[in-house]
This record gives C-alpha cells, sequence and structure tokens, in this order.
C-alpha cells in the first residue's frame, strides 16, 4: 500500500478504538494473494496487539462449519436436501433439511434452552439434544429466516458422526492445516487478548468468562488471529486451495434468503453473511461473543477484503469499520484490471459457432471464452444471459444467470453442421426463426409478412 494508503487506513482503525473506547483494535486489509495492510490500536497484556494476537471470533466459526458441511456435500456423502433425520436422527426437528440449518431457514430456536449459552460452560451433545422439544421449531422449515445459533451445533454433530471424529479435530485436518492456518484454535494460546466488557458510563472494564460452549461450540467457540484470518478472507473470496472447489464457495456466497425482503441488502447463503453495501456486494461473516467482536468481510469481484477484531462486548462498529476499510482501498487504490492476453489456444470449430443466434426473433451474441466456454447474452444488453461450461462435445451447462444449471445443447444436421442450439427447450438459430423444422410449432409457410392481412 502506498503510505497515504495505509495513514487512511490507520486513521480510520484510530479513530474506531478510541471514539468506540476498545480496549484493542486490530484489522487487517486482503488484496488478492495476499495480507497487504495490518494494523493495531490499545493494549493487550500492556502491548500494542500484533497480527498474530489471538481474539475469539464467534460466529465467524460457522463459516468453517459450512466449509466441512460442503465438503461432504461434494463427497457425495450427503445431498444439501437431506433431512436432518438421515443423518442425525433422533431429534424434534428432523425433517428441517441440511440446506436450512446452513442458511438459517429451519425454523429452529436462536438460542439453547436454558443457561445462556455464551457465558456458560456447556454440555455434549445428548444434553443438549434432550433441551430441544418441539418448542424448538419456532417457525415452519423454509418459511423465513431466523437466526439460530443451535442449528449450527447441530451440523457441527452431522460432521462428527460422517467423520467419526470431533468437528474440530475435522476442521484442523481438512481446513486449517492445509491452510497453514495454526493459530486457529478453540481456546486462546499466548498471545491472546482478555475480553472484556466497558462500562457505558466511566472508563472503567470488567473482565468477561470464556468458556468451552460443549455442543454449541460449532456456534461460536474459535479464536484466531488477523494472519490466519487474513488467509480465510481468501478463501472466502475464492482462493480455496485444494480444501474446496471456487464455484462450491461462490455457490455458498449466493443469498439463499435476506432478512429485509423489501430492500435487499442483507442475507444470508450456506453459512455466510451476504449483503450490499455502497454498490458493492460483500460476503462473509460477523463475530459476537461476550468480550469479543469480530467481521470478516470480502468482494469476490475486486479481490479486496478486510477483518476485525477486538476484545469489547460491544459499542464497537466492527461491521461498517470493516467496509470503510474495503472502501478506503478501492479509493486510494484501485486495483487494476488484468491484462488483457488473446487465448491460448482455440477450437476453429468452436469459434466458428461465436456470433448472432436468434431466440425467435431476438438477437442473441454468442462468444468464446477460455477453457471452451460459452457465454450467451442478448446483443441489446438486456434481458437473460449466462455463461457455460463444457460437459460434453456439443453440450454446455449454465453457470449463472437465468440459465444457472440448464443445459445447452448444439444439435447438427446429419452431415455434422450446426443446425441450432437447444437451451432448456429453448430453440436459438441463425436467422430469426430460421431451421424452421427445430422450431416447436413450426413456423408460418407465408414466412416473414410486409403488412398484417
Amino acid at each position: 500500500m502506498l503510505q497515504t494508503t495505509e495513514f487512511a487506513l490507520l486513521h480510520r482503525l484510530a479513530t474506531e478504538q478510541a471514539a468506540s473506547r476498545a480496549p484493542s483494535l486490530v484489522a487487517g486489509v486482503v488484496r488478492g494473494d495476499r495480507l497487504v495492510w495490518s494494523g493495531g490500536r490499545g493494549k493487550v497484556g500492556g502491548r500494542p496487539p500484533t497480527a498474530d494476537t489471538q481474539y475469539r471470533i464467534g460466529s465467524i466459526t460457522k463459516t468453517f462449519i459450512g466449509v466441512l458441511v460442503m465438503r461432504l456435500r461434494d463427497e457425495g456423502r450427503l445431498d444439501l436436501n437431506d433431512p436432518l433425520d438421515e443423518h442425525v436422527p433422533g431429534t424434534t426437528f428432523g425433517r428441517a433439511t441440511v440446506a436450512q440449518l446452513l442458511a438459517h431457514t429451519a425454523g429452529l430456536t436462536s438460542e439453547s434452552p436454558g443457561t445462556w449459552w455464551e457465558r456458560a460452560a456447556g454440555g455434549d451433545w445428548a444434553a443438549l439434544n434432550a433441551s430441544l422439544g418441539p418448542e424448538a421449531t419456532k417457525h415452519r422449515p423454509g418459511a423465513r429466516f431466523h437466526y439460530t445459533n443451535v442449528g449450527f451445533g447441530v451440523l457441527g454433530e452431522l460432521v462428527a458422526r460422517h467423520r467419526g471424529t470431533g468437528w474440530y479435530e475435522a476442521l484442523t485436518g481438512e481446513v486449517l492445516e492445509p491452510l497453514g492456518m495454526a493459530r486457529t484454535t478453540p481456546h486462546p494460546q499466548a498471545d491472546a487478548a482478555t475480553g472484556w466488557a466497558v462500562h457505558p458510563y466511566a472508563d472503567v472494564l470488567l473482565h468477561e468468562p470464556t468458556p468451552d460452549a460443549g455442543a454449541m461450540a460449532p456456534a461460536g467457540q474459535l479464536w484466531s488471529t488477523v494472519d490466519d484470518l487474513a488467509r480465510w478472507t481468501r478463501f472466502l473470496a475464492g482462493d480455496t486451495g485444494d480444501v474446496l472447489h471456487p464455484d462450491t464457495v461462490a455457490e455458498m456466497r449466493a443469498p439463499a434468503h435476506v432478512e429485509d425482503d423489501d430492500t435487499w441488502t442483507s442475507g444470508y447463503g450456506l453459512g455466510l453473511q451476504t449483503m450490499r453495501v455502497r454498490g458493492r456486494r460483500l460476503a462473509g461473516h460477523g463475530g459476537s461473543m461476550p468480550g469479543f467482536l469480530a467481521m470478516v468481510l470480502t468482494d469476490p469481484a475486486t479481490g479486496t477484503g478486510a477483518l476485525c477484531l477486538t476484545n469489547s462486548t460491544s459499542g464497537v462498529g466492527i461491521g461498517t469499520l470493516a467496509v470503510d476499510l474495503i472502501d478506503l482501498v478501492e479509493q486510494h487504490e484501485p486495483a487494476l484490471p488484468a491484462e488483457w492476453e488473446p487465448m491460448p489456444d482455440v477450437d476453429p470449430a468452436l469459434l466458428a459457432l461465436t456470433g448472432r443466434w436468434h431466440w425467435g426473433p431476438t438477437p442473441y451474441t454468442l462468444k468464446l471464452l477460455p477453457d471452451r466456454g460459452l457465454d450467451l447474452a442478448p446483443t441489446s444488453g438486456r434481458g437473460r444471459a449466462s455463461r457455460f461450461r463444457p460437459t460434453g462435445e456439443d453440450t454446455w451447462l449454465g453457470l449463472d444467470g437465468y440459465y444457472a444449471g440448464e443445459t445447452l445443447t448444439l444439435h447438427r444436421t446429419p452431415d455434422g453442421t450446426p443446425s441450432h442450439l437447444d437451451l432448456a427447450t429453448f430453440i436459438f438459430t441463425r436467422e430469426p426463426y430460421g431451421t424452421p423444422e427445430a422450431i416447436p410449432g413450426g413456423v408460418d409457410k407465408h414466412g416473414w409478412r410486409p403488412r398484417q392481412p
């Protein structure tokens, strides 16, 4: 970062720490494949915090559980539409699906019954499940968004049953070690911040407890650092290594439900929060536990992300701070677009398919993408557009837009000449309503007319 950018970031961090009276506050900015800036204010153990100081990250833990579940899905061990009963039988809410649990639409109670779980030692799965009677279901599964910490305690048990080990042991071997995140742990390891509550009317502190949450731990147990969460921010933007396919992470980032239907500024995907802020589409997660606040956000479109950690129960605008750090970087040092380069090779047969096609009378433009991909969009720029990846010699699968998941098929004449495209039964021809034999319902034998009869 330029010195002017670094000072702007530090000034924003320092202003938040002072105005919010945070005992300490650390933050980092990620760009592309690295942590490009980090800073800290306040004191931890009498010293300034660093990028290696641990803080409790609360519900950011849920993003790790989400990744473990999606790994199971990608391995074919479960389907997101499976009811919970197929994987964790014996609950009162077994008809809720795995996807609904990930997206907080299962209708489960927000908190575990009994003692305030964030401040008390938690029991095992049997104890948690025994406390979740019929009254634990607050809404019909799928009816609405209702944030549930309990749901991720349940998903942690699902992971444990499939892996035959504890959720954290599975996380360590499958995610943390491959990504080099050795400082992300279920309990604090020096150097770690102490959690504090700040008195609302005096500059004095109250120590907050950090017990083991037991079966509720998958909802908010983990501790981490700026350095480790910088790697996680990159992961959530798509730099996934061999842990998960980038397309799966993109699936997690897509809103499964929104919290504010009328305006749609915040929602939830599969284990990830998603939001629209100041023209940006951001994804990540916040965290809150007694004594700690945390936020991880990334803008996948630019590759810029930010993370913030503080050891204060409340009062710090941790989400706004993360968004502001992203904005400052983009304002001071907008990312340069990647240099255009020609394709390294091209199939002449695919190249011959590009250009103008027609859906009925509407012109579309077909473009060639790398790795034999295709882009089909209305020539006017308005309407249904999608990208496609190849699945066979003459078939492609929709990746986004209206035709996501649909198959595009190239049909040929008996001599192998391209005839028309079939996209989810819609026929595209080179000329408006060309190739009459391929058009359902046929084409008027009188052809195009100069005026109505």
